[in-house]
């Protein structure tokens, strides 16, 4: 087949998902989708995105498995731990400033991020008066963050990216393990709210003072990723923070002057006040 007939496939795919299902993959990178779902294919046995597509129209628990090929799944506790050493040293102090702190974990997958976040303010004595707000498009993904529960066997990689992280105890002092799984602590769990939400298609819904956003706006296009700092723009306090991917960047973003530098290597931005 020509690569033109394989973009037509899935442009058609792609608008088949919206209509269907009302998810809007239309302006993700085309390379990316196009590497994911050939990992769908293969593990579906689909010959064709034509005949992935014909299937999906059919079988909606087909394209529940399909997001978790289409959403982003790789993440830890306390991943790039320079990241949150960053957060301690130069977010944290000027978040207690606030009487209180909303937070948003956009793109939160299945909650490993929210509780990292949530651990660090609540070592700061911030959490008490903290919601965090943790957001995905993934439903399965989701109802895996609120139950909070994760496998005891990733609890040691876990603990070592919270010391390297500036942990001030123990990582173990989070959660409670049983049964092979470990459980995050209540405190935790009840500070953060889960929820749908789409980077493509929703709007604002809180104003907030810190937005994590990292390693997900790689998968989108210029379009979108405009659109999504667009959001964060608009979510953020003046003074607020916004923490992004170590491989993004708002250098070329059209909402750039909305926001200064504040950790160059952690891509951590301060919120301007408009002019």
């Amino acid at each position: 087949m020509s690569e033109e007939a394989q973009d037509l496939e899935l442009r058609l795919l792609i608008e088949a998902i919206y209509v269907r299902y009302h998810y809007d993959f239309r302006r993700y990178a085309r390379v990316s989708l196009k590497r994911r779902l050939a990992g769908a294919m293969a593990r579906f046995g689909f010959a064709s995105l034509s005949e992935l597509q014909g299937r999906l129209l059919r079988d909606p628990a087909l394209f529940t498995q399909l997001l978790d090929f289409l959403t982003v799944q790789v993440t830890e506790m306390f991943r790039d731990a320079a990241y949150f050493r960053a957060l301690r040293a130069e977010v944290l102090p000027m978040l207690a400033t606030w009487p209180s702190v909303k937070v948003w974990v956009a793109g939160c997958s299945t909650g490993e991020e929210a509780y990292s976040l949530a651990i660090l303010l609540k070592e700061a004595g911030l959490l008490p008066r903290t919601l965090l707000y943790a957001t995905d498009i993934n439903a399965a993904a989701l109802q895996k963050a609120r139950a909070g529960v994760y496998p005891a066997d990733q609890m040691a990689a876990f603990s070592g990216n919270y010391q390297r992280a500036g942990g001030l105890g123990s990582f173990s002092d989070h959660y409670a393990a049983a049964y092979g799984s470990a459980v995050m602590d209540a405190s935790l769990r009840k500070a953060i709210v889960f929820a749908d939400h789409s980077l493509a298609t929703d709007s604002v819904f809180a104003e907030v003072q810190l937005v994590s956003c990292r390693n997900v706006m790689i998968y989108f296009d210029r379009d979108l990723q405009a659109r999504a700092v667009g959001l964060f723009r608009d979510a953020l306090s003046p003074g607020g923070f916004l923490g992004i991917g170590s491989r993004e960047s708002l250098r070329f973003s059209p909402h750039a002057a909305a926001f200064r530098e504040v950790c160059h290597d952690e891509r951590i931005y301060a919120r301007v006040a408009d002019a």
